[in-house]
Order: C-alpha cells, then structure tokens, then sequence
C-alpha cells in the first residue's frame, strides 16, 4: 500500500465538510501522537467482518494503537475471518431480500451480517473447537483470563495455522497480539463464543465431547474489565495524554469513555481527562441518544475538556476508517 499517495490524494480533494473533517482529524491524530500520546481505539458495529483489519492491523504494528475496546462480536469475527474468509458469502443484493431469503440462508447456516455471511461451521464451530481446549484447561486449573486473553493464546498456540485463509498481515487481532495489547470487550456474553461459553456452563450445556465449564467466572466480568481499565488508565496517563478513536456507538465507547469521571468523581482521585476525541459514526444527533450526542456533552461529564480536539465524521466507518488511518501512516 502506498500511503503517501492516499495521504497526497486527500490532502488535495478533501477540502469541505466530513471529507474535511476527515483531514483535521487524521492531523491532529499525528500531532497528538507526536506529542507523546497514546491512542485508544474503540470498534463498534461489524468492523471486523468488515475486514477493516486490513489497515488497522498496520496501525498497530507501526505503534498507532496503544489499547482497545471492541464489541465482542469484533474480537471473535477477526479470528472468524482469519480462519474461513474463502467460505464467507457476500450477498450485494441484501436490501432485496426476502424473509424467505433470510430463512434460507438460515438453512444453510450462513450468519449474515449487512451484505456479508459468516459460514457457522468453518468459522464459528471451527475456532469454538479450539477455544474449548483453552477454557478447558483454565477451568480445571482455576485460572481465570479476560477474553482476549484466551484469543491471544489460541493464537500462540498455533493450532489455527492450517485453517488460515488470508494474510496474517490483515489481521488487526493478530497484530495486536503481537504488540500485547489490552483489549476490553464489555457485554462480551451477547457475542457468539460468549453465547456459547455461557451455554457450556448451564446444566444440559455440553460440546462436542459432552464436555462442560464448571465456573462460570472461568472469563473474568465485565466489572473486573472496568476495575482493570482504571489501574491501565491511571498508569499510562500519569506520563501522556491518552486519546480516544472511536467508530461506531454503543457500548464499546460508553464502557470505557466514562474510566476518567470514575476515577474522579468516584474514586476521588486527580488524573487527565481524554486529550483527544474523535467519532466516526452514522448516528444523526438525537434526544437522548448517547451514540448521536455532540462532544461538547462530554464535557458536562467530566470526560473531556474544553479545549480538547475534537472531531465528529458523520459517514460510514468502513470507508472513513481506512483513508484516516491511510493518512496517519502516509505521514511517516
């Protein structure tokens, strides 16, 4: 990829409204990071299915990214993609369908998300076989490790190598995994391995080798996340600012924006707030609605400042995404 020409091209077309927000953002992600801060990227929505790991996972390699929350569907689907990409179904037609459509591919086990189908099987039984094994022995040891901690040991591993059907280069998880970053998943139990998990400690719960998970807290809560997220917050902000990228809405950027009035208001504690903010979201500014609020009432919370940068990309994310992080690395 040459991103000093995706770098020059918007630089030269992108002048007014979102595609000039666009500029100012990707700007003052440089500047902030060139002065010493850390990033902290929030993924909502479907962006791993999205394959957005193709130009985040470069981000991460280079030192972009310093830390991560996602949606649990984001970190499973990464390693769903990395492992069944050629069975994946893309249906571009989607807005077509009918319910009669959708009942077929139900049929045929293809989970489909927008324009794409994950393939159950190849995808998710495939990594749910192998993750098993993990929650398995943690059980039997009573060890206990956040998500993606299992993730980042199914990896090292290596035992999903001869199921890889893309580059590992496009893969933002296994980059991250490389750099040992944290990953916060809040609400990780609606996901598909969460659902699963959850199943496995049920009485009837059983997997392929009617085999079950005894405790439950063999994945550590969404509470000990939070408590978690305060002790890395408090230590990587007593030296620099830390940002905050996020695309999308909803949990993955509620849960861990509000770590710093937590810290403030409730532990009474000094410590920064946010140094930079920046939203890509297709959520238009409501009544109520904290995915369509404007910055600026972040402020009323304690959890950015008046002089902040700020910045709101009103678009979609799988196509502003990648030309940002284009941008930051057609810097260099």
């Amino acid at each position: 990829m040459d991103y000093k020409a995706v770098n020059s091209f918007i630089k030269r077309n992108f002048k007014h409204f979102n595609s000039a927000v666009i500029v100012d953002a990707s700007k003052a992600y440089v500047n902030f990071l060139d002065s010493g801060g850390k990033m902290f990227m929030v993924l909502a929505g479907a962006m791993s299915t999205a394959e957005l790991g193709i130009s985040l996972a470069e981000m991460i390699r280079q030192g972009k990214v310093h830390a991560i929350c996602c949606t649990g569907a984001n970190l499973e689907e990464d390693l769903f993609n990395l492992v069944a990409n050629k069975h994946y179904k893309r249906i571009p037609n989607y807005r077509e369908l009918r319910p009669e459509d959708e009942k077929k591919l139900f049929d045929e086990h293809m989970n489909r998300v927008t324009d794409t189908c994950i393939p159950e099987e190849e995808a998710m039984r495939r990594i749910e076989k192998q993750i098993f094994k993990l929650w398995k022995k943690a059980d039997e040891n009573n060890e206990r490790y956040f998500p993606y901690e299992y993730m980042y040991q199914i990896i090292k591993s290596g035992s999903l190598k001869e199921f890889y059907q893309i580059d590992t280069k496009d893969s933002w998880l296994v980059a991250a995994c490389e750099k040992n970053l944290p990953i916060w998943t809040p609400g990780w139990e609606d996901s598909t391995l969460g659902n699963i998990f959850v199943a496995l400690t049920k009485e009837g719960g059983r997997n392929y080798y009617g085999e079950q998970i005894k405790n439950i807290q063999t994945v550590k809560s969404g509470l000990e996340q939070m408590s978690f997220l305060i002790d890395w917050y408090k230590e990587n902000s007593k030296d620099s600012s830390i940002g905050f990228f996020q695309i999308g809405g909803g949990i993955a950027g509620d849960f861990p924006i509000c770590v710093v009035p937590l810290i403030q208001q409730d532990l009474n504690e000094e410590c920064r707030l946010w140094g930079y903010f920046c939203q890509i979201s297709d959520s238009t500014t409501s009544y109520g609605s904290y995915s369509g609020a404007v910055p600026n009432e972040k402020i009323t919370w304690g959890k950015l400042a008046v002089d902040t940068p700020k910045f709101v990309i009103e678009s979609d994310a799988t196509i502003v995404a990648p030309l940002i992080f284009a941008y930051i690395l057609g810097e260099q």
